[in-house]
């Protein structure tokens, strides 16, 4: 199927519908629009399969590995099967571990925490702060943004080159940034990192929603996603890969499910045997709701075909791309340039313009949902605007009409229908040319509707 008959035919990921497609938000203009969602990067909308599936297990809720009753055993093999869809879905080695944490983030963190002793760390500035920010008690190199991708691989393993050669080492990549949407080289960069004896780690958060992620074919030792931008409900996510370091580092939470069995000693303390599974991580009552909507998402993404969902994207990208190239104002920002290969996902600033101040006209006169600011990438995006940002003040443009000290984020994947982008590239051209319709102040640091 070409990309013209999936641009035609919308419904060839009917069964992605997303819920809130329906949803209408008021104008500052009056009346009312249905909302259009263009931030998928932040949080995408959650499936309506996915929302269907954990409404039909809600009344079977039960405790996790801890009860004998029919509904805690229902609940527990479903707990373990999503763990087995996951490693599916991310084409897991039959040794990896699939641990359950809060989220992208949570699961960085935890393997911060089962770093081996002087253990090196290496990370490029240009990652969102989820794997930017973890290695705090590690030796962290932090590696200058490249240009092209040959130069990602280049500047890594020069680094790696110049690194203890007999001390564990560790790099820390996204698969696609959170900013550009381009995608990173992962597997020439694991080739490179284990070629200096160090392994790697995936940030595929905004990677996994939009395109495959083989653990097996990329070579990577981890891999840690959010099931919030996989479009699951919140408070759920995964750390898959290895199960050596893991095993050997102490629970990252201590706990209940944690331990095998817990003995009193004569002088007052205990001695706890941890497990050597993935429970090691995963102390406390599990989110069961959170892991099975994982699950759910994760099938309903393979059994629709990245393909087709993928050229649907490309459309997409390509009419956004065209129309924000049609007004001179805008730049699109990018490390490593216009050919890249990317997501569906768009920064830009607009000349003359707070980017604060239209994000909020977005919102308030067209109904549409983006991103504005730094996007937890502040090195990045200091990067990519060539300035660091500043207190703009009241709403308006910025310092001299001619720079943006932050940008605009505008971000979309399954269940974005022609019409929402289509609506968002009439209006940036509209605020352009017009200006905004409405007056905006400054509140708690945010531009917002002025309602008297």
């Amino acid at each position: 199927m070409s990309v013209t008959t999936i641009a035609a035919d919308q419904s060839v990921c009917a069964h992605l519908s997303v819920l809130g497609r329906d949803v209408t938000v008021p104008l500052v203009t009056g009346g009312e629009v249905t909302y259009a969602a263009l931030d998928y990067a932040a949080s995408a909308p959650a499936l309506q399969r996915v929302w269907d599936d954990v409404a039909a297990y809600a009344p079977y809720y039960g405790s996790v590995h801890r009860g004998a009753g029919y509904l805690s055993q229902l609940s527990t093999d479903l707990f373990e099967n999503s763990r087995v869809a996951v490693a599916e879905f991310l084409d897991c080695r039959e040794d990896d571990q699939v641990v359950f944490t809060r989220s992208t983030t949570d699961s960085l963190n935890l393997l911060a925490a089962a770093l081996p002793e002087g253990c090196q760390v290496f990370v490029f500035e240009t990652e969102h702060h989820a794997s930017l920010l973890p290695w705090r008690d590690a030796r962290v190199t932090y590696l200058d943004a490249p240009r092209t991708p040959g130069e990602a691989v280049r500047t890594l393993e020069r680094a790696l080159a110049d690194r203890d050669p007999y001390g564990p080492a560790l790099v820390c990549v996204t698969g696609a940034s959170n900013v550009t949407g381009e995608l990173w080289p992962v597997r020439e960069l694991a080739a490179a990192a284990h070629a200096h004896g160090a392994r790697i780690v995936l940030d595929a958060a905004q990677l996994a929603p939009h395109h495959p992620v083989s653990v097996r074919e990329l070579d990577v030792d981890w891999v840690a996603f959010s099931g919030h931008k996989l479009y699951a409900p919140f408070g759920s996510g995964v750390l898959a890969g290895r199960a050596d370091w893991l095993t050997g580092a102490e629970p990252y939470l201590a706990g209940g499910g944690a331990s095998r069995k817990v003995a009193r000693r004569t002088d007052g303390g205990v001695d706890v045997e941890w497990h050597t599974t993935a429970a090691r991580h995963e102390a406390g009552s599990p989110n069961v709701i959170g892991v099975y909507a994982i699950a759910s998402a994760c099938k309903a993404l393979t059994e629709a075909g990245f393909g087709d969902l993928v050229a649907r994207e490309q459309y997409l990208i390509g009419k956004v791309r065209e129309g924000l190239a049609e007004v001179p104002e805008v730049k699109v920002l990018s490390l490593f340039g216009d050919e890249a290969p990317r997501v569906g996902v768009i920064s830009f600033v607009v000349r003359g313009w707070n980017s604060s101040h239209f994000a909020a006209a977005l919102s308030a006169e067209y109904g549409i949902g983006v991103r504005d600011g730094l996007f937890c990438a502040h090195p990045l995006v200091r990067t990519l605007l060539g300035s660091d940002p500043q207190d703009v003040g009241e709403c308006g443009a910025p310092d001299g009409g001619t720079t943006s000290l932050n940008a605009i984020r505008v971000s979309f994947g399954a269940g974005t229908p022609d019409e929402h982008v289509d609506r968002f590239v009439r209006a940036v051209k509209e605020l352009v040319r017009d200006g905004a319709r409405w007056n905006y102040r400054t509140e708690d640091g945010r531009c917002v509707p002025d309602r008297g």
